[in-house]
């Protein structure tokens, strides 16, 4: 198998013989010999193990590339048509509309004109998923991760649009109410989101259809010990039209 090898080891096992013959008393002449096969075979024995450590390496840098839920949120759901994509710095926002239903209850917010509300029980009200996917640098985000605010354009109240709560909705559509899980709570309040990961949550409010909607996002990392960074805050925009 070893061509070059095993022509040495004939040649060493000639001297040997040779000195042998001449004082047989130097038995410590051929103790030399015997590491050869040893350090031959600890060659050979480790560098499987070795090799594995690289396969271990490289499937290990392979999933990193991949993407990854965070530890902290609900599975990603994507149903839908997608209406808007923009950016807050490195992370990307997908925005999907998912479906029209009805309203199982009124809403919180009163039209201050006549005291009814803006969305009332039975009305018609459309889900938005949001897809959010950090593309840039690993972040540390607070409990707030990354706040959307969403609005018709023609939108007449000062205040936000309002929103019904009822998880029977949402597990309707397919979607969830909140990106994190049960367990995710923790203190410092710092959820770190690492580069290729992504988590979803959805929302609904009025349905308006052929209303242009802007959606405006905000970035605040924080700290190890969960303290906003306001200095490195992010701001991002993105439009689209409800259909």
């Amino acid at each position: 198998m070893r061509p070059a090898r095993s022509a040495a080891r004939l040649t060493a096992a000639a001297a040997l013989a040779l000195g042998l013959t001449a004082c047989t008393i130097n038995v410590g002449g051929g103790s030399p010999e015997t590491p050869a096969p040893e350090e031959t075979t600890a060659a050979e024995e480790t560098a499987p193990v070795e090799d594995a450590e690289e396969v271990d390496d490289e499937a290990a840098g392979d999933a990193g590339a991949s993407g990854e839920l965070p530890d902290w949120a609900n599975p990603v759901t994507d149903p839908g048509e997608q209406i808007s994509t923009f950016t807050v710095g490195g992370v990307r926002v997908d925005v999907y509309q998912v479906g029209v239903t009805q309203a199982s209850k009124d809403g919180l917010f009163v039209d201050p004109e006549n005291n009814e509300p803006i969305i009332a029980e039975g009305d018609d009200i459309v889900f938005v998923n949001y897809v959010i996917t950090n593309e840039g640098a690993p972040i540390d985000l607070g409990s707030s991760l990354v706040s959307i605010d969403e609005r018709y354009d023609d939108w007449p109240y000062m205040q936000g649009m309002d929103t019904i709560v009822d998880d029977a909705l949402y597990e309707a559509q397919g979607v969830h109410a909140d990106a994190m899980h049960d367990q995710a709570y923790r203190e410092p309040t710092v959820y770190p989101f690492a580069t290729g990961q992504s988590y979803s949550y959805a929302t609904n409010f009025r349905y308006q259809p052929g209303s242009p909607i802007t959606f405006d996002a905000v970035v605040t990392p924080v700290d190890a010990e969960g303290e906003l960074l306001h200095d490195e805050r992010m701001e991002g925009e993105g439009t689209g039209t409800i259909s």
